[in-house]
């Protein structure tokens, strides 16, 4: 069947998603570039901005596990509209921290608790509610993104949504800066917040599930499909059965397989590396630099132009090992070892730092384009091996793991920042975390192979 003469509706599913993927970024990075300006107004450490931003990540992580179930349980439809309703309210939060952390405050004191700088526990609270709406993102995207695409053209769609979240990170240093000058941080956090309000009403127009889509045809829904009967044809009877989206299981039988836990392993390993970019990146320039909020805006919309290429491009690369006849996991993981081993270029961002800021930016550019092409094709080894129904299931606990990998990274930078900062060698301190981040995904690869060294799929959950 020629996709091309079938109908485009999933295309507009894929638009959907790229644009609610990048108002998800764009809201989760303000704070980031806030952060040398909020610093210094509040007298944050990099220990304090530490602490806040592993209050969304572990938030985030825990959201993750429920989320993914969530979603699985009342469908893409509502749970996406009602995920970026929350999360744009908690972006929104962010312009009352200090109230919201009087009020905390308050309670505690009254209850007997330590009392805590009013601008962290704000903002640790308007993280917290942005975390809890945007856990739901990435599940719904990809249990959608299973809904609307045949396997074999699910890591390029996945490629194109997940850019979003590049478009998001170079909107984010060109548009945050100039609204902040113009009228305020707090400001900025209700216009930015107030965008996902806007995408809800598209959504809820433009999406049904493909069985009740009226806007696409019989042909794009069989091209949709195709993999349906190749798949029956290998599975029982008994697993037939299992294909409704009111199937019942357990989390407890998902973690029975390998295949759960290679991508929770590759998720713990890789996620915080690209969180570590985006929110300790300003910081780190600031730092190392002496650079401006204003002086970020074309050296980060440089580095998240390249993470593009990443995406796309990572999402496209499988193809060409299926197109020669491997399976999709297998062509997936090939392309994922040769991706794995860019961001070793990383490495050399701190030795040759020396040179200029755009070095550093340039070679971390090249990695976090590197993480997004993995990203891509991780999230698609999930609607590869499992039945629709479990997707955002599997996704949730992967995405759990993940947001404790980057709780761990976040942490860690902050204090090794502050260790090696008392100490006038600040350099060493991103030294090791470059590393970490460099070697990362090697890591990841290596044991998610060796996990699931073929490719095996699950008809039954």
């Amino acid at each position: 069947m020629n996709a091309l003469n079938i109908g485009r509706y999933r295309w507009t599913i894929c638009a959907l998603l790229f644009f609610a993927t990048t108002i998800n970024y764009l809201d989760r990075q303000v704070l980031s570039l806030l952060a040398p300006d909020l610093s210094k107004e509040f007298g944050w450490t990099n220990s304090d901005y530490a602490n806040i931003t592993a209050v969304f990540q572990f938030v985030y992580a825990i959201s993750m596990l429920f989320a993914g179930r969530f979603i699985d349980r009342i469908g893409t439809k509502r749970a996406f509209a009602l995920a970026i309703v929350i999360w744009s309210i908690g972006a929104i939060m962010h312009a009352f921290a200090i109230f919201f952390g009087n009020a905390v405050n308050t309670i505690a004191t009254t209850l007997g608790f330590t009392a805590l700088p009013v601008s962290i526990l704000g903002f640790m609270l308007s993280r917290a509610v942005l975390a809890l709406g945007e856990a739901g993102n990435f599940p719904a995207a990809i249990k959608a993104t299973a809904e609307y695409f045949p396997k074999k053209e699910r890591s390029f769609a996945t490629g194109i949504f997940n850019s979003g979240a590049n478009i998001g990170a170079v909107l984010a240093p060109i548009t945050v800066p100039l609204i902040a000058a113009a009228w305020g941080w707090q400001a900025t956090f209700m216009i930015v917040g107030a965008i996902g309000f806007i995408w809800m009403g598209f959504w809820l127009v433009l999406y049904d599930k493909p069985e009740q889509q009226r806007r696409l045809s019989a042909e794009e829904f069989a091209y949709i499909h195709q993999d349906v009967e190749q798949e029956n044809t290998q599975a029982s009877a008994a697993s037939a059965a299992t294909t409704a989206e009111t199937t019942t299981f357990s989390w407890f039988r998902l973690l029975a397989y390998r295949q759960t836990w290679a991508f929770a392993f590759g998720k713990f390993m890789t996620d915080g590396v690209w969180w570590f970019f985006l929110f300790w990146l300003p910081k780190y320039l600031a730092a190392q630099y002496g650079m401006k909020t204003t002086d970020f805006v074309f050296p980060l919309a440089v580095l998240y132009s390249m993470t593009m290429i990443g995406s796309i491009g990572g999402g496209w690369f499988p193809t060409y090992f299926i197109n020669r006849g491997d399976t999709p996991y297998d062509g997936r993981m090939k392309a994922m070892l040769i991706i794995a081993l860019i961001p070793l270029v990383v490495l050399l961002a701190q030795p040759f730092g020396y040179l200029g800021f755009w070095v550093p930016v340039i070679l971390i550019g090249i990695g976090a384009s590197a993480h997004q092409a993995w990203s891509a094709n991780i999230f698609t080894t999930v609607s590869d091996m499992f039945p629709k129904h479990a997707v955002a299931s599997v996704v949730g606990i992967g995405g759990m793991a993940g947001g404790l990998g980057g709780v761990l990274i976040t942490k860690l930078g902050g204090w090794l920042f502050d260790y090696y900062g008392s100490q006038g060698q600040l350099q060493t301190g991103y030294t090791i975390m470059f590393a970490i981040c460099a070697l990362a995904y090697v890591v990841a690869w290596s044991v998610m192979k060796t996990l699931v060294p073929k490719y095996k799929v699950i008809h039954s959950v």
